[in-house]
């Protein structure tokens, strides 16, 4: 059995409008095991793409190193964009030490709403990856349940957007009227992104809309697919 706990705390500050919201980095980022081009940092997974997604989008130069400096150059860019991370997930076990999400069990989620209650000016969630079970939309649907919020539906082509009223205040009485409560709340975005792993490729190859791309160029790839899709909404 192993327990698999967060690396990360959240990566939040004040005046932040976009928050990206996972699971958990592969295992080795927790026992602090990093290969050769990790960087110790969310996302720093030398197999993962979505930094190499953004440093395409946004010309960044990024380096793909062990190091302080590459550490340094992506919560630089986080900051300038106003863009936090909070993954969801804080801790959960698996017999198998891997990243699958499906390996995941007794999940242990954080509570991303509350930091939407910390932090006023955050009106979007970017999730790497939707409803499958164990995913990122997947966990946020259950925290949300817990505030009676649920999500709305506003487009259902990939990347699927919904939409939720986060109250002015919480509930915490039963005898609250929670009409009164959603008074004054503001509506928050969350969009669910094609997740940014190696093991999504097969998914993405199965889309039309990658396959029609494919037949217009042959050469076209599912990291030009995430390119395009991402740049959208960051």
């Amino acid at each position: 059995m192993f327990v698999h706990t967060h690396p990360y705390q959240p990566f939040v500050f004040s005046g932040m409008e976009k928050i990206i919201v996972g699971t958990l980095p592969p295992p080795r980022f927790s026992t602090g095991a990093l290969r050769e081009g990790d960087v110790n940092f969310c996302y720093g997974s030398r197999d993962g793409q979505l930094w190499p997604i953004l440093d395409r989008i946004f010309d960044l130069n990024l380096k793909f190193e062990t190091s302080e400096e590459a550490i340094t150059q992506r919560k630089k860019f986080l900051l300038d964009r106003k863009i936090g991370i909070c993954d969801i997930v804080a801790s959960a076990r698996r017999n198998k030490i891997d990243a699958s999400d499906l390996g995941m069990f007794d999940v242990a989620l954080r509570d991303v709403v509350g930091h939407l209650y910390r932090f006023p000016s955050v009106h979007t969630l970017l999730f790497t990856g939707g409803n499958s079970k164990n995913g990122p939309e997947y966990f946020f649907r259950r925290h949300l349940k817990t505030y009676g919020r649920s999500l709305n539906i506003v487009s259902n082509t990939i990347p699927r957007i919904h939409e939720f009223q986060l109250p002015e205040r919480l509930v915490n009485d039963a005898n609250d009227d929670l009409s009164n409560a959603d008074k004054g709340g503001r509506m928050i975005r969350t969009v669910s992104l094609t997740a940014p792993s190696g093991a999504a490729n097969r998914a993405v190859g199965s889309l039309q809309a990658y396959k029609l791309l494919k037949q217009q160029n042959p050469s076209f790839n599912t990291v030009e697919f995430r390119v395009m899709q991402y740049q959208k909404f960051f």
